[in-house]
């Protein structure tokens, strides 16, 4: 189905039709098929929602737009687009960083907050050298695939998930994929999650050398009220990919917790 935010058309699946409902953001290269595991390995009466962010996967790309007020923006139009009372959001990577701002402003009907492997709420601070490495990242089947050896994984996709993931990182728009490492990781959005009055449960991989665990724990649990860290074993980066059933598990014993 399509939710138009702002003007821009978005593409959202659904499933499910139990509350709390849970609301999927995907990563910077991703799509909401990152999440297709996860949802799966998830009882299946839970409503799940998940969309493509602007200028990946099926969604349309603007020429511009792509900070990360906008992607909130798009993820609020989706929830009061489906009329969702009640839901839990839950953030992979940069999908994380917008999952932070987005539960900052503190939305009517937000009753749980899961970051995996989220992206800090600081601005991301490279070198030159790296921040050009990470511009070309997803500009050839070969550029991706370096990527995912050296920095994403730390368990081999299988290669159902490999192909899904060079085409969706090929596929994003050029000026959605020069957005994140040239601006909006750079955004600080520190003072706003101070804000979060939420339980909040941080997924981190054990291997994840993106986002490692002692970073999350002194930028992300330290300045998040309420918020718990779960941390999978063996596990790089793209968790959703890699250990699905395991972070199916952890949303799971979160979300049935909220309730008592």
């Amino acid at each position: 189905m399509k939710v138009v935010s702002n003007g821009v058309q978005l593409e959202v699946t659904e499933r499910g039709a139990s509350a709390p409902a849970l609301v999927f953001l995907h990563y910077w290269g991703g799509s909401s098929r990152t999440w297709d595991d996860v949802r799966a390995a998830l009882p299946s009466h839970y409503r799940s929602v998940a969309h493509d962010h602007r200028g990946w996967g099926d969604s349309q790309a603007p020429a511009s737009g792509y900070a990360l007020a906008d992607f909130a923006d798009d993820a609020l139009a989706v929830v009061t687009a489906l009329n969702l009372s009640s839901y839990v959001l839950i953030g992979h990577s940069m999908g994380g960083k917008i999952a932070q701002l987005f539960a900052s402003r503190r939305p009517v009907g937000l009753v749980g907050l899961v970051l995996v492997a989220p992206s800090p709420p600081g601005p991301l601070r490279l070198p030159a050298e790296v921040q050009a490495a990470m511009e070309t990242a997803y500009e050839s089947r070969e550029s991706v695939a370096m990527a995912l050896e050296h920095m994403l994984t730390a368990k081999p996709l299988s290669p159902k998930h490999l192909e899904q993931v060079i085409e969706d990182s090929l596929r994003g728009a050029s000026q959605a994929k020069a957005a994140w490492p040239r601006v909006t990781s750079k955004e600080d959005i520190t003072a706003e999650v101070a804000n979060i009055e939420v339980p909040t449960l941080v997924i981190a991989g054990e291997l994840d050398r993106v986002d490692p665990v002692e970073v999350l724990r002194a930028e992300v649990l330290s300045r998040i009220p309420q918020a718990t860290l779960h941390e999978l074993v063996g596990t790089g980066h793209l968790s959703p990919l890699e250990s699905a059933d395991e972070v199916a598990r952890a949303i799971q014993r979160f979300v049935d917790g909220l309730g008592r």
